[in-house]
């Protein structure tokens, strides 16, 4: 009896979902925004306009091509929030939806092995899965809410209204990893406040981590032995790359007299510690992107391109991608035949899907600044950053998106489209795409390097 597929249609393939999805979400949020209704003058956006923000918050980007709070109505900032939430939720449904489908086309021996091993999700599973990660996303969110309003209200008098308001749309930016402030100056207004950058980091962080990983923790995090290999690099890596981070900010703005240089102390090792933070694609500032000094945006432009963890809200290539190409340059240089972290040994076909994922983004990355170059009259610092800020739908910015030509918006619009479903679109792909070769090439050994 053959063998019925798990998927049966082309049509059906989780790339042409995902894309599909996200481009009906997008060109239902450009209709939405370019209404008169949705700008506070009450005159029709620029359709290109209305498109960018749209693409920016569907993609959870954050980055803006007009000034959210002064240039969109009530109605416009709710659309705005209501893209991020069906952008976040679709990345973190959609990306478990694969692991299902990837764990219903491998055998049944290394399935049950790695159940036992992840206490990962299967079929049978899937609704109470969905439902557990819709739920954790809305107490995530309310939480956050509920403490911003509050801060907005004891703080800075905010009515309770507007308090709520304003925590509910930066609680649900934030989960997400979207970006987007209804301040002009983002967040800078709050360097100094811990109740409120110290919230929205952690909610950046929580969202950026991944399903997998968040419960997985939830499960065993008195027992950090029994962390599957997922967790264990997502974890690790995560808290490096935010510790290396602060210490970099640290000693690249510690007396810029445009960042760090007015503050005291403590603000600026708060400010060092959100601005390591939001490149994992949270896309808040709190400190003038744009007055930074060169050695801040390179660091900007590496955490932003390695991102945050796989299945969550964050963007970029995703840290673990990121750590197995790092245990695989150790075990070459160690001479080893395999790549092993911990008691568990990295399956090649995992090695071939990382190489692949990060080259592609170096590549798309290359091109599109190359082609930014070529549109712009900025430098290539600012334009590496907008571009790669794009790609890894991170919204961190020098201030440059706005005045690019149109050219330039359509561009980033395709790279955070591409940048979101990318990395998802084309790792279910390589892991669902395995062709067994019937035969043997003979070996050549050729000089590398």
């Amino acid at each position: 009896m053959r063998r019925r597929s798990a998927l049966p249609g082309r049509g059906r393939h989780p790339a042409v979902v995902i894309a599909a999805g996200f481009g009906v979400a997008v060109l239902v949020g450009t209709l939405l925004l370019a209404t008169p209704v949705a700008t506070a003058d009450g005159d029709s956006s620029h359709w290109l306009t209305a498109l960018f923000t749209a693409t920016s918050a569907v993609c959870v980007t954050g980055l803006i091509v007009v000034d959210t709070p002064t240039h969109w109505s009530v109605f416009g900032e709710v659309v705005i929030a209501l893209l991020i939430q069906v952008g976040g939720l679709g990345i973190m449904t959609l990306a478990t939806l694969i692991m299902v489908i990837v764990s219903g086309r491998v055998g049944l021996r290394a399935r049950l092995s790695a159940q036992l091993e992840t206490k990962s999700v299967v079929a049978a599973d899937l609704r109470q899965v969905l439902r557990k990660v819709v739920l954790f996303s809305l107490v995530c969110e309310v939480a956050v809410a509920a403490v911003l309003t509050v801060r907005f209200m004891v703080g800075y008098d905010e009515p309770p209204g507007r308090a709520a308001y304003l925590g509910v749309f930066h609680a649900v930016s934030a989960f997400n990893n979207a970006g987007f402030a209804l301040w002009p100056d983002n967040l800078m207004r709050f360097v100094a406040d811990p109740w409120i950058c110290l919230t929205v980091a952690v909610a950046v962080i929580v969202g950026g981590l991944g399903y997998p990983v968040v419960f997985e923790l939830l499960r065993q995090w008195r027992r950090p032995s029994r962390w599957s290999l997922l967790t264990r690099v997502t974890v690790g890596l995560s808290v490096l790359l935010i510790g290396v981070g602060t210490l970099a900010f640290l000693a690249a703005e510690w007396r810029n007299p445009a960042t760090m240089g007015p503050l005291d102390d403590s603000a600026r090792l708060l400010s060092a510690f959100f601005a390591a933070v939001m490149p994992r694609s949270g896309g808040f500032n709190t400190l003038d992107i744009g007055q930074m000094n060169p050695s801040s945006w390179l660091v900007t432009d590496v955490l932003m391109f390695i991102g945050g963890g796989s299945a969550g809200t964050a963007g970029g290539i995703k840290v673990t991608t990121f750590g197995f190409l790092l245990f695989m340059v150790w075990a070459e240089l160690r001479g080893e035949s395999q790549v092993n972290i911990g008691h568990r040994r990295l399956p090649a076909a995992t090695q071939r899907q990382a190489v692949s994922i990060s080259l592609l983004g170096v590549f798309l990355v290359t091109v599109s600044t190359l082609l930014m170059l070529t549109i712009t009259s900025h430098g290539l610092d600012r334009v590496l950053f907008e571009v790669i800020s794009a790609f890894a739908t991170n919204g961190l910015s020098t201030g440059i998106t706005a005045s690019t030509p149109l050219a330039g918006h359509v561009l980033l619009s395709l790279l955070m489209f591409v940048g979101r479903i990318g990395p998802l679109t084309l790792g279910s792909a390589l892991a669902l795409k395995q062709r067994t070769r019937r035969y043997e090439l003979p070996e050549e050994r050729v000089i590398v390097g």
